[in-house]
């Protein structure tokens, strides 16, 4: 598994160049460095004052990404705005090429096979996959579970995998990470209206009043929110929920946008992402118009849970869990 940065910032590079990369530029090229101490030296020079367990973890990662990962080797990375892994084979060496991206300009080529919905795994693959590592090996049964969706485009049954190790200093950002993926996981489990009713629900935390359309046409609109509940004081938003696993493309956004009053504020919600081009119409579009991915309404609904009403709490039921400072 090779991650493709925050938030999947990549994983359109990674797609479209057929390659996977990893950071750490400051370094310079690994060609070098055919060991995991050289590598570990080199990082302990730019970086002295890093703790030797995160020098040996980034050293570990790199010798990895450089040296041990062959040709032919199954490689994942994730699209958390989609929900999608996108699985190939490692398809040559080790090179710098920053043009792929400056910050992560370490690169193997990769031969890209088709994408899996993570709704497609079992929860032990999920759970497992939800590792914050930047690359990591995944247990051989995970790996098959994937390549069973990949052909088969099936749910699973559950597998049981081994246990995923993390040094002390990842274990919360590790619950972190698998929370809000498991968060999602139940997001977008729900049913339409139950989304619809969820985004409502967000809104009216955020100090709104909504009005949700009844099920048949609507003309583009799902909900609308103002500080009346009317539509008569500004501002007046408008939104649009579509909850399915197919990017939302321009078109979708020209056709919300053109039954849109001069004055109308814009929240188009998406669980399954949207197009370059979608996110393009948006920022030329005539009103202010915000798009609005899973990961980012999980994190609204996580920041706004306590204010969020009990019907709201129950499509999405989540427990505090204290940590020592």
């Amino acid at each position: 598994m090779v991650r493709a940065e925050i938030n999947g910032r990549l994983y359109d590079t990674f797609k479209e160049k057929g390659v996977v990369a990893i950071g750490w530029f400051e370094i310079g090229s690994l060609a070098s460095l055919t060991t995991r101490d050289a590598i570990a030296e080199r990082v302990r020079r730019q970086w002295p004052e890093m703790k030797p367990q995160a020098v040996a973890m980034a050293a570990g990662q790199m010798h990895r990404f450089r040296s041990e990962i062959a040709n032919g080797d199954m490689v994942l990375t994730y699209d958390p705005r989609r929900r999608v892994y996108l699985v190939g084979t490692v398809s040559g060496g080790y090179h710098v090429d920053p043009s792929v991206d400056p910050e992560d300009p370490n690169v193997r080529p990769v031969k890209w096979q088709g994408e899996v919905s993570r709704d497609l795994l079992s929860l032990s693959s999920r759970n497992s996959l939800g590792a914050i590592s930047t690359l990591f090996r995944l247990p051989p049964e995970v790996a098959e579970d994937v390549q069973r969706a990949l052909s088969s485009h099936q749910p699973a049954e559950e597998v049981v995998t081994g246990e995923v190790t993390a040094t002390e200093e990842d274990v919360f950002e590790n619950i972190q990470s698998k929370a809000t993926e498991f968060a999602k996981d139940r997001v977008s489990a729900l049913e339409w209206d139950d989304m619809q009713e969820l985004v409502a629900g967000l809104l009216r935390a955020l100090g709104y009043k909504t009005r949700v359309s009844a099920a048949g046409p609507d003309r583009g609109k799902d909900i609308v929110a103002s500080p009346d509940g009317f539509g008569f004081e500004a501002p007046r938003i408008v939104v649009e929920v579509k909850h399915r696993r197919g990017a939302i493309g321009s078109q979708d956004i020209r056709s919300f946008l053109g039954g849109r009053h001069p004055q109308d504020k814009g929240l188009y919600v998406s669980t399954g992402g949207f197009t370059k081009d979608a996110y393009y119409e948006a920022e030329r579009a005539n009103i202010p118009l915000a798009l609005m991915t899973i990961d980012e309404l999980v994190e609204s609904l996580v920041e706004n849970y306590d204010k969020l009403d009990m019907a709201t709490k129950q499509l999405l039921p989540m427990k505090r869990v204290y940590w020592p400072a």
